[in-house]
């Protein structure tokens, strides 16, 4: 923006911040004289040559629209209210008002019943799982033993487990049938190396000739090759062992090997 000199015309350039540090009221540089500058404040200049800048005619003042902040107003008093008569007042005195703190410990009082339930519900999750996974858990070598104690103290008894690789036969022997034409008579003793019960495996026994051709094969389940009932219910004990005596039938007199399996 621009102002001029009244005395000397001179133009100066001055902006808005010099304008409101005087209020208009400014020092003529080259005279010395004191003018107003909004008196022929321009934004631009008129075209050369040229004497005077226009004047300025007082007019209103601006109004000003765009509010970018409004302190928030004050809030009205309260008048206080009296009761109008005696039996009011009493009222009041009588009314007991709980403490906030006493407010809050009795709802979490009330919390307890779904605590309560939110852990049955998660024990009886965990009873789930862990009965969806009984086999790996009572064989597992580390989870395994402290189940079987914790079944003992509490009297009952763990589902047998059945895990073929810890099943090994031993004393295993086998010769001509001394009653039976063509039948062979093989004995062997089934052992459990596992440090839990398991059930009886389906046997199964591949003879072989000479050649190590296979002659033929039998599965027997364990109600062919043990007939005690209750031995069946228990399992074979953790390191504990069983005597087997099958009957095969010896397939045209050449069968001089045997081979054991489990199921």
């Amino acid at each position: 923006m621009y102002a001029q000199c009244p005395d000397c015309l001179t133009v100066f350039s001055l902006n808005t911040e010099t304008l409101a540090q005087a209020r208009g009221e400014v020092v003529c540089g080259h005279c010395r004289a004191t003018f107003d500058a909004l008196k022929s404040l321009s934004d631009h200049l008129p075209p050369e040559p040229f004497q005077h800048l226009p004047s300025r005619q007082p007019d209103l003042p601006p109004k000003l629209d765009l509010a970018v902040y409004r302190p928030p107003a004050e809030m009205p008093a309260v008048e206080e209210v009296v009761p109008a008569h005696r039996d009011a007042i009493e009222e009041f005195d009588n009314l007991v008002v709980a403490p906030r703190f006493a407010r809050g410990k009795e709802r979490k009082g009330r919390r307890w019943p779904w605590i309560t339930a939110t852990m049955l519900l998660l024990l009886a999750l965990a009873a789930q799982l862990a009965w969806a996974k009984r086999d790996v858990l009572i064989s597992d070598d580390t989870i395994g033993p402290i189940l079987r104690q914790i079944c003992t103290s509490l009297g009952c008894q763990l589902p047998l487990v059945q895990d073929t690789s810890r099943l090994s036969m031993v004393a295993r022997d086998v010769q001509a049938h001394p009653s039976v034409p063509g039948a062979l008579l093989i004995t062997a003793n089934l052992r459990n190396d596992a440090p839990f019960a398991q059930p009886y495996p389906v046997v199964s026994i591949t003879l072989s000739d000479a050649d190590g051709k296979r002659l033929a094969m039998r599965r027997l389940r364990p109600s062919e090759y043990l007939g005690d009932n209750a031995a069946l219910q228990r399992g074979l004990s953790p390191g504990g062992s069983a005597a087997l005596m099958l009957e095969v039938e010896d397939p045209a007199g050449k069968a001089v090997a045997f081979e054991f399996s489990f199921e």
